[in-house]
């Protein structure tokens, strides 16, 4: 190699901003997608349209993240800045600014691991099914005649449950169905007292099944899918009523109606005994006031026919006083048409010549319009102001310039004759006919 080509060899590449920015986001994508990163939300924020946008720090760095609308819509929590969550997702470059993003496709509360994924996975399989179908919802009855309730017969809901129902409708039975509400055995145990309440079905003709509050491991009897079954097959309305108002489990998304609490279960299918009294109070108010008033009614009626069946000559006089009434009319009609008609030959007697001299006046003025126009349509008058009028030797009418040719012979006929003319070459702009010499 001689030295002209050594000096020649090609210096470092020059790259155009976006294509780094490019090539760097293919580089991550292949070095690291798709990535697991665990830290604490910080700046959480929700736009408008759906998207979440966040950081995940820990002690010794941050990284910029955003969750579109379609993966925010999976997520069964309110995520808050402090939260420890697991995020899986795709590391990225946003070029128009040039910054690295993790684009979030799911995001769980860190330590949950493999009991969480196995709930979404759960969830997921059974709304596919339909088991969440809203359409299969059923409204709560207004007034059940017995509340059913499946808890632990130890646990705080059983009394907060009883406590309200006592409070709102003391006159209302509770039928309670026990059984474990945590461990291994809770699953068949509550699949067990369901069964039990729908064969008091439709005595019974609304359940609640809750549990206090507790975390993942506490409430997982909740997520079973023989109990999720269950609760879909129930012939009465059922309320879930498990755990405290940020806790969800597949329970929840199964029955007709999910409450944030127990107690609230409770009240939602309690109407207060006071607002029920003050209806049958006002019901029946409205029930007196309404018979009340029929039977002043039907009083009149029985009033009118007795006064028409004690004295029956008065209706007939008030016949007889009906019919002389339309006998008198007719006869005046019948008086008045016949005078019409005798007075309408002499009524047209007496307006014929008025009538005749009338039209005829009309009719020689209308003559008289319609020749003064003819008159003022008259070309004579036109030729008087001193245009004339341009014809060819055959008495055709000359109206453009392109009509004639130098040499024609034409005709101008004026107010008071004719004058025979030939037209002759002019300027460039036509024709101009001259006189004979």
């Amino acid at each position: 190699m001689n030295l002209r080509e050594s000096n020649s060899a090609p210096g470092p590449r020059v790259w155009a901003v976006g294509a780094l920015c490019h090539a760097v986001a293919d580089a991550l994508d292949a070095r690291f997608n798709p990535v697991t990163v665990r830290g604490e939300i910080s700046g959480f924020s929700r736009a408008s349209s759906g998207h979440c946008y966040f950081a995940l720090k820990d002690e010794s760095g941050q990284l910029r993240c955003a969750m579109f609308r379609r993966a925010a819509g999976l997520l069964d929590f309110s995520p808050r800045d402090g939260d420890q969550v697991e995020v899986r997702g795709r590391l990225a470059v946003y070029e128009p600014r040039g910054d690295l993003q993790l684009v979030v496709e799911s995001l769980r509360r860190a330590g949950q691991g493999a009991l969480f994924e196995q709930f979404m996975q759960r969830k997921a399989r059974l709304e596919a099914e339909g088991l969440f179908d809203p359409a299969r919802k059923r409204a709560l009855p207004a007034m059940p005649r017995a509340v059913g309730v499946v808890t632990s017969l130890g646990a705080a809901a059983l009394h907060d449950v009883v406590t309200a129902l006592r409070r709102r409708v003391p006159h209302i039975p509770v039928v309670l169905a026990p059984a474990a509400v945590q461990g291994a055995n809770a699953p068949a145990e509550l699949v067990r007292a369901l069964q039990s309440l729908y064969d008091l079905a439709p005595a019974v003709d609304v359940i609640l099944l809750v549990r206090g509050g507790g975390s993942i491991e506490d409430l997982w009897a909740f997520n079973d899918e023989a109990l999720a079954r269950t609760i879909v097959q129930s012939p009465v309305p059922l309320v879930s009523g498990v755990g405290h108002e940020t806790d969800f489990t597949i329970a929840d998304f199964c029955a007709d109606l999910r409450a944030p609490t127990p107690t609230a279960a409770a009240e939602l299918v309690s109407a207060p005994r006071d607002m029920w009294l003050g209806a049958l109070d006002l019901l029946d108010e409205r029930l007196g006031d309404a018979l009340g008033g029929r039977l002043d009614a039907l009083g009149q009626r029985v009033d009118q026919a007795a006064g028409r069946l004690g004295r029956p000559s008065n209706l007939v006089t008030r016949q007889q006083l009906r019919l002389a009434h339309h006998v008198q009319r007719l006869r005046y009609a019948v008086l008045s048409r016949r005078e019409r008609l005798s007075q309408a030959p002499r009524s047209i007697a007496a307006d014929f010549p008025l009538k005749l001299g009338r039209a005829l006046v009309q009719r020689r003025e209308r003559l008289e319009r319609v020749a003064l126009r003819m008159r003022l349509l008259d070309p004579a008058l036109v030729l008087q102001r001193g245009y004339a009028w341009l014809t060819d030797t055959d008495g055709h009418a000359i109206v453009s310039a392109t009509q004639l040719a130098a040499g024609d012979a034409i005709k101008a006929r004026l107010a008071d004759g004719e004058v025979d003319l030939t037209v002759t070459p002019g300027d460039a702009t036509g024709t101009r006919p001259t006189l004979p010499q």
